[in-house]
């Protein structure tokens, strides 16, 4: 694939994420992560994945604060910042094709989890709110992908899924934001260093699009079918980068 042809479907991914998440609350870290990590490298692709949720999660905020749960958001996100440190560290001694390994495992395990898993037991309190910021700011950094421990923590706290697809958002942001920072400051960027200056203009511009799209849709798009597609996709990219991973690994 040449580089046209790269940043054509990269941008189409981030494009797709970030109207799934508008319409859905999440979509984003599963559908680009696994994308990028195929088409520039796991370390780098994450990365970009980290800085798109930054500003996906900025912009949607916008649109959705009246609804955050910002009490709750208080207990994440410095917990989401004890976990990016440990997964940055690991994310710069894995070998390309372990992160591989890692970033598919995860994407594969979280929509396992968010299918298989029965009526979980309450379970209130500060401490589960904590945990969950930790555990989530450890798979963003290592694989861009936090949703699914925040779908699980939204079911044991009996969170109202109307504050929290809201509060995912200011999540997401600054999750990524951690992980970006995290990464850039422990020399875990990936081998290519940080990713060319245009990148960061050009991610802007297509999540923007992304999101006026998305709010266009989320008026005629039912949420269930843009999350079950999001869904699919996460599927496709993870098995695919789990299998790459294997076959470099072997």
């Amino acid at each position: 694939m040449g580089p046209v042809e790269l940043v054509v479907v990269a941008a189409l991914a981030v494009l797709v994420g970030t109207v799934l998440q508008r319409v859905s609350g999440t979509g984003v870290g599963l559908v680009v992560a696994p994308t990028l990590a195929l088409l520039i490298g796991p370390a780098s692709g994450v990365l970009v994945t980290n800085a798109t949720t930054t500003v996906s999660g900025f912009l949607i905020m916008l649109s959705v604060r009246r609804d955050v749960d910002w009490r709750r958001y208080a207990l994440i996100a410095p917990a989401a910042a004890v976990g990016a440190v440990p997964a940055a560290l690991l994310v710069r001694e894995l070998p390309a094709a372990w992160l591989q390994v890692v970033i598919g495992a995860v994407v594969l395990a979280a929509l396992a989890t968010t299918f298989g898993l029965p009526r979980l037991p309450e379970w209130p309190g500060r401490l589960p709110t904590v945990l969950a910021g930790a555990i989530g700011g450890f798979f963003n950094t290592t694989a861009g992908v936090a949703a699914p421990v925040m779908v699980i923590h939204s079911r044991l706290a009996r969170w109202d899924h109307r504050s929290f697809a809201a509060t995912l958002q200011p999540v997401f942001m600054t999750m990524g934001a951690l992980s970006v920072l995290t990464k850039m400051l422990l020399g875990a960027a990936g081998p290519g260093g940080v990713p060319p200056w245009w990148i960061a203009p050009g991610v802007v511009a297509v999540v923007v699009l992304g999101v006026l799209l998305g709010g266009v849709l989320a008026r005629r798009v039912p949420t269930s079918a843009a999350r079950t597609l999001a869904l699919v996709l996460a599927g496709v990219g993870g098995t695919v980068t789990l299998v790459r991973g294997l076959l470099g690994v072997a």
